[in-house]
Formats: C-alpha cells, sequence, structure tokens
C-alpha cells in the first residue's frame, strides 16, 4: 500500500440513538461485534487480509502492525475501539481451506459505557473532517434502509452493493459450504432432537436439510470418539455438525443481527462477511495490559427443566452443576486456557467455582479468568499473538489438543470453516475483543444458511442426548431465521 492510512474519530451523542447499536444494523454487509447495547458497528471496506494454515493469526497480526505503524491518527475519543479499526474471522482449523480474514470498513460507529464515537478510516489522500464524516455514515445508513423498504434487504444484494460501493469484492468469497447438503429435505418441517421444528410465518417454505452427517451418523461418530476417550488416548473431544436451512423468501442478515442482538444480550452479537452469530464465550479480551477471557463447558437445555420441582434455577445447580460429567468437562477447558495463557501473565485469578450463565436456551458452567499481561521481549503481547498462543482451546476441540484435532477431522467429515474460530476486533493501541464464533452461521447464498453446532465428548457421553444439545445450540439461529423450534 502506497497511501497513508488514516483515520478520524469524534464523539457522537450516545442519546440520539437510544436502541443502542442495534438501531445501526440495518445492512445485510455490516460488521458487527455487539453485546448488550453497546460494542461496535463498521460499514464499508477499505482494506482486506486473507490467509490459511497454521500461521494465519501471526500473519494478520504483521499485517495489522504494518499497516497502522505510520497511520495518520486523529483521535478526540481515545478509547478501547476508537481510532484504525479492523474486524476479523479466523477458521478453526489450520488445515482449513477456508480464509481466515481481516477487514478494516471505513466507517465504525461505537458505544462503550455510555460514550458513543464515529470513525472514518481511508487510504486516500482527502481531507477527513466531522461532516464528511457524518456525511459518509449518513450515505450508508440511508443505503441501507433503502434496500429495506424495498425489499432488497437480502444476502447477497444489499451486501454485494455495498461492497461494490467499498471498492471490495462483491460477494461472501470464501464462504464455501463445509461438506454438501444432503438429498433428504423435510418439506415444511425438519426434526430437532426427537421434537419437529415448523416454520413460522417469517420463513414460510423454510425447509432444514442434512449437513456432512445424518443424525445417525453423527451419533455413531460421539460413540466412536466416546470409545477413543477410554482407551485414555484423550481425556476430552468436541465433535460439531452442521445443518442447512433454505429460506425461499431470502436470508435477511440484518434482521438475524437484530433478533439475536435482542434475544442473547449477555452474548456477543457477531457479523463478518456473511459469518453471523452470538456467541457466550470469550476467547480474550484485551484492554491495555489486562486480558479477561470467558470459558464454557457443560450445558444444559432450558426446556429439560419444563414439569420439574422447583425453580428453574434450582433445576440448574441440581443438574448441571451437581453433575460429575459436566464439572469435569468444565475443568479440562478452565485448565487447557489458563494452562496457555500463563507465559504471557504476570499474574491471573479465575474463579474458584464455576458460576451458571442462564442464556434464552441452555444453561452454561461458566469461568471468567482475568490476568495481567507480561512484557514478553519487551512488548505486551498483542490480541493475535495470544490468540495464536490459546487457539484451538479444549472448550473446541479437546484434550490433548493434537490428538483430539486428529480425531475431529477423522470423525466430522466436516471443514468447519470459521466455526468455533476466533472472530471480534482489535485497534492500533493492541486492545480488542476475541470471541469463539459459536451458536451462528455461514450465509452461504441469498437463500442459504449453513449452521453449526458441537458438543463436549467424555467418559460417560450419551450420542442421543448429546444429539439433543446440538438442537438446542441451533435454537438461536433458526429462531432468527423465522423457524420455530
Amino acid at each position: 500500500m502506497t497511501s497513508t492510512f488514516r483515520t478520524l474519530t469524534v464523539p457522537l451523542d450516545a442519546e440520539t440513538f437510544p436502541g443502542g447499536l442495534p438501531s445501526f444494523l440495518v445492512r445485510d454487509d455490516v460488521l458487527c461485534w455487539t453485546r448488550r447495547e453497546a460494542g461496535l458497528v463498521g460499514f464499508g471496506e477499505i482494506a482486506r487480509f486473507t490467509a490459511t494454515g497454521p500461521e494465519r493469526f501471526l500473519e494478520a497480526d504483521i499485517w495489522w502492525r504494518h499497516l497502522v505503524l505510520e497511520a495518520d491518527i486523529e483521535d478526540a475519543v481515545d478509547c478501547p475501539g476508537t481510532g484504525p479499526v479492523a474486524f476479523g474471522s479466523f477458521a478453526f482449523s489450520k488445515a482449513s481451506a477456508h480464509e481466515s480474514r481481516l477487514l478494516v470498513p471505513e466507517i465504525v460507529v461505537g458505544l462503550r459505557d455510555g460514550q458513543a464515537w464515529l470513525t472514518q478510516l481511508t487510504l486516500d489522500d482527502g481531507d477527513l473532517t466531522e461532516a464528511g464524516a457524518r456525511a459518509a455514515l449518513d450515505r450508508w445508513l440511508g443505503a441501507g434502509r433503502a434496500g429495506d423498504s424495498a425489499g432488497a434487504g437480502r444476502a447477497g444484494d444489499s451486501a454485494g452493493a455495498g461492497r461494490a460501493m467499498a471498492g471490495g469484492p462483491t460477494s461472501g468469497a470464501g464462504f464455501v459450504g463445509a461438506g454438501f447438503v444432503g438429498d433428504d429435505p423435510v418439506p415444511g418441517a425438519a426434526r430437532a432432537g426427537g421434537a419437529v421444528v415448523r416454520p413460522s410465518p417469517l420463513a414460510v417454505g423454510a425447509t432444514l436439510h442434512t449437513g456432512s452427517l445424518s443424525e445417525e451418523d453423527w451419533m455413531a461418530a460421539v460413540a466412536a470418539g466416546v470409545r477413543e476417550i477410554r482407551t485414555g488416548a484423550l481425556e476430552k473431544l468436541v465433535l460439531a455438525r452442521d445443518v442447512v436451512a433454505t429460506v425461499p423468501t431470502g436470508v435477511n442478515a440484518a434482521q438475524v443481527l437484530r433478533e439475536l442482538s435482542a434475544r442473547y444480550r449477555e452474548c456477543w452479537t457477531y457479523g463478518v462477511d456473511g459469518l453471523v452469530g452470538a456467541t457466550p464465550e470469550m476467547l480474550i479480551q484485551v484492554e491495555g495490559r489486562t486480558a479477561q477471557a470467558r470459558v464454557l463447558a457443560g450445558t444444559l437445555d432450558r426446556r429439560d427443566a419444563d414439569g420439574m420441582d422447583g425453580s428453574p434455577m434450582e433445576f440448574a445447580e441440581r443438574v448441571l452443576a451437581g453433575s460429575e460429567k459436566q464439572r469435569h468437562e468444565h475443568d479440562i477447558a478452565i485448565q487447557s486456557l489458563t494452562t496457555q495463557l500463563a507465559p504471557f501473565s504476570e499474574a491471573m485469578n479465575a474463579h474458584s467455582e464455576p458460576f451458571i450463565l442462564e442464556l434464552p436456551n441452555v444453561w452454561h458452567l461458566a469461568s471468567d479468568v482475568k490476568a495481567e499481561l507480561a512484557e514478553v521481549e519487551g512488548h505486551v503481547p498483542t490480541c493475535l499473538a495470544l490468540i495464536n498462543a490459546l487457539h484451538p482451546t479444549a472448550a473446541v476441540c479437546g484434550t490433548p489438543t493434537t490428538v483430539a484435532g486428529a480425531l475431529i477431522r477423522k470423525l466430522e467429515h466436516l471443514d468447519r470453516g470459521p466455526y468455533a474460530g476466533p472472530v471480534g476486533w482489535l485497534d492500533a493501541a493492541g486492545n480488542g475483543e476475541w470471541g469463539i464464533a459459536l451458536r451462528g452461521a455461514v450465509i452461504e447464498s441469498p437463500n442459504t444458511v449453513r449452521l453449526y453446532a458441537g458438543c463436549g465428548v467424555v467418559d460417560g457421553s450419551v450420542p442421543e442426548t448429546e444429539l439433543a444439545e446440538t438442537w438446542a445450540k441451533f435454537r438461536p439461529m433458526l429462531e432468527s431465521l423465522g423457524i420455530s423450534s
């Protein structure tokens, strides 16, 4: 790049958008990282980096640091997420053909602790002004609302138009379907762990198709994983599966993101280049020298509490927190993260006991970890350097990682692509938030979406129970697509 990377950040009045950042989710090509009403949304694209293979995190880190090294930054707000920002999504596996990516938007709107801001980013030579930044935001928002009102707010329509305006690619390049769509669609309805998923009025004619493995074949894979665990080769294995939703009326990505942000307020809603979802798990959050993570392992479907004695939370405490199997799975996940984070930390603390995270679809055993980062060779590690050391954790792969990873490739018959990979953002100061891309899907065409869900398998796991858990984890995306479950 021969042009200088320049950014201008100006304050906004947060009271002028009382709905918070979800009120800006009006375009299918929006870049999104929100929780409750706060976070970041981005519009347009001025630069993109892609990589595959085992060095994808470090290559992205080098590209970003070179880009911002001599950047001309004017920042009147100066907090995490201001100035130069890139959104990113990385493949789960180093062997994946899926391209990991960093995207630099033209416009970013941020909201944090009641403070709001607007950033314009450019590689051009023209002046950056507050009036120009506000006009650019109005242009993106106006085009998005016009598309919605004209019925064009479909993935592949406004998304293509938005990328063309930004000078970027005109399709969701790289989101090639993992595996194939099975030839056994269930017209108008589909089984969900023994229940029936029926299309709601929002998704008339929607169907679900078998993904890479049928339910029976996936349960056989779980059983095979349990047998491997009993040989002592590994302690835990995480197996994923996919299903494909076909929505004849079209997939409205902006509507999906709004639904997720409204229903799953305790999760981080993400949208990056066709990857959408709402994850409850934070891989790493870096602010200055402080790093934090939220680890989940152990799941209970909230529907299991129907008709049981006591309050729903009492049921969760008894069945989830009181389960030796669930606690063992959770302990493995915590040990995995803290062991990998320790070499980068001066001090670290984690909950001595997991807490129960209550979500609309499930309960999880959860633990928060906080660490003070140490200087390594004279520098505090960047968030991408930390991700390179942390990913994949036992929560999404298993342990030992190398054994579990090899078994995943053997049993899943699936390229996970960005599913269970890091997704989030970073700024020039080294701050960033990176979740694990769970409870999500890849929009593969204007009418098709591939959904992913996975389960931790340990000694004692029952294939039928694990299958039912995947349907509970599919529920956020199914509901956001207008498919009741």
